[in-house]
């Protein structure tokens, strides 16, 4: 059987009077994929998601999700979506329990179990009213409404802006389990690269409302690198000229350079200056600036 995209944008663009939010996005969203969603601020990151869940329409282009118009999302396909905007919404005047027991009325698949171990997870009390709750804890909260359904498709903006570094890792960590076991296909946007860098395979990078990269996690690792330059033979460089150098910090004897490792020479290299170099991976975040403003 043939397995539908789980998001499917064609040259979808999206304005808000004279902003342009989104421009000509073409992408696809396979089954099981966990995609990183990164870009500067304003790069149109939320505004995507917010097009994918259906909250928001298409200037122009068409969305789908779940093999229907986003626009026109049934019942059937919104019990298979989990969402959790950068700003979260819940009804405060209920008690944490009130607002569980009222979306778990809607959700065929409710899975009481996950619900259970998710709530001591993350210590959620269930006889405060939500209004009362520190906006980590909503959070939470919205987490946990987002996927006691089993969605199949799981949309979260900067999911933990409002939790300490150690929630955001304990979080992350528990919602990937419970995610893989499912092959439920993620899309999460965070700031916090450091964070997504261990669940994501696959990185989608806006830029301006057009996307400027896209590729397998492990692939962009291997592409970029960091030489530190040596003095060797002769004196360090304070600039390099090669097409491969994306960057340059010279200071004295040495110079960091930021590498496209793809059509670099580094023995060639090494002669052309007759400098000495030690080559290093890059993490995700030092990944980041090379490739947010470019067409990488």
């Amino acid at each position: 059987m043939k397995l539908i995209n789980r998001i499917q944008m064609k040259d979808l663009s999206k304005s808000f009077g004279k902003t342009q939010a989104l421009q000509g996005v073409d992408w696809n969203l396979k089954p099981g994929m966990a995609v990183g969603l990164i870009g500067r601020n304003a790069s149109g990151k939320s505004t995507l998601l917010q097009c994918a869940a259906g909250l928001l329409l298409p200037t122009s282009g068409t969305c789908e999700t779940l093999g229907v118009d986003a626009g026109h999302l049934g019942e059937e396909q919104l019990c298979r979506i989990g969402y959790v905007g950068q700003t979260v919404s819940l009804l405060g005047w209920l008690s944490v329990e009130q607002h569980i027991r009222y979306v778990a009325s809607f959700q065929p698949n409710w899975d009481k179990d996950l619900e259970k171990d998710l709530r001591d997870d993350f210590d959620i009390p269930a006889k405060k009213r939500v209004q009362t709750l520190s906006q980590g804890m909503q959070r939470r909260l919205a987490l946990l409404l987002a996927l006691c359904h089993h969605p199949d498709l799981l949309l979260l903006d900067e999911p933990f802006s409002d939790l300490d570094p150690i929630s955001r890792r304990d979080s992350m960590a528990r919602i990937m389990d419970r995610l893989i076991n499912d092959g439920t296909s993620v899309v999460v946007s965070s700031h916090v690269l450091h964070d997504i860098e261990k669940v994501v395979d696959h990185v989608l990078c806006l830029s301006e409302g057009s996307i400027v990269h896209e590729s397998n996690l492990d692939a962009l690792k291997e592409r970029y690198g960091e030489w530190i330059v040596q003095e060797g033979a002769r004196k360090c460089p304070t600039h390099f000229s090669e097409d491969f150098v994306l960057s340059c910090e010279a200071n004295g004897p040495q110079a960091r350079l930021a590498i496209d490792l793809q059509n670099a020479d580094l023995a060639a290299f090494q002669d052309r200056h007759g400098v000495q170099v030690v080559s290093r991976s890059l993490n995700f975040e030092e990944i980041f600036p090379l490739i947010a403003g470019s067409g990488a």
